[in-house]
């Protein structure tokens, strides 16, 4: 009895299998989620691919957000669930405090950012891919100009 336990057992564990780690994509969909006059919400999907039988945990580990070339922000959050043989997005959302943008450092690019109506958005960190003891990580470094209003 113990010989056919241990033997399905080891089957399983054959049969699931880490390939490769997760495939990155990239950053898309970054935009303003939302305006108040002390916060503004800006929100991004990180897009991985996973070619594995298994899953594993994701962690962003200190992304900063950049404005116009000038640090706003750092996103820093829980772990994430990887789902088996799917592709999936993790959340990269931030809030920015309104009086940082309008510092006097930041001032010519918000005045530039007026005329033109675009705002340029910088990601940039790495998230870490981890299952059973191994560890991968990904460098995010993606930029995006977006619409104003």
């Amino acid at each position: 009895m113990k010989k056919i336990f241990v033997f399905v057992l080891l089957c399983c564990l054959y049969s699931c299998t880490v390939k490769e780690a997760p495939e990155f994509i990239g950053v898309s969909n970054i935009k303003v989620a939302a305006s108040t006059k002390t916060y503004i919400t800006l929100k991004g999907d990180a897009m991985f691919k996973n070619p594995n039988d298994i899953s594993g945990k994701l962690k962003t580990d200190e992304i900063k957000v950049f404005v116009n070339g000038n640090q706003m922000a750092t996103i820093a959050t829980e772990n994430f669930d990887v789902p088996a043989k799917k592709e999936f997005t993790i959340p990269l959302k931030v809030n920015i405090p309104t009086d940082s943008i309008f510092s006097n450092k930041n001032i010519s690019g918000l005045i530039g950012s007026i005329f033109s109506k675009k705002i340029e958005v910088k990601y940039k960190g790495e998230i870490k891919y981890t299952i059973f003891g191994f560890s991968e990580s990904y460098t995010i470094d993606e930029v995006e100009n977006i619409k104003i209003k």
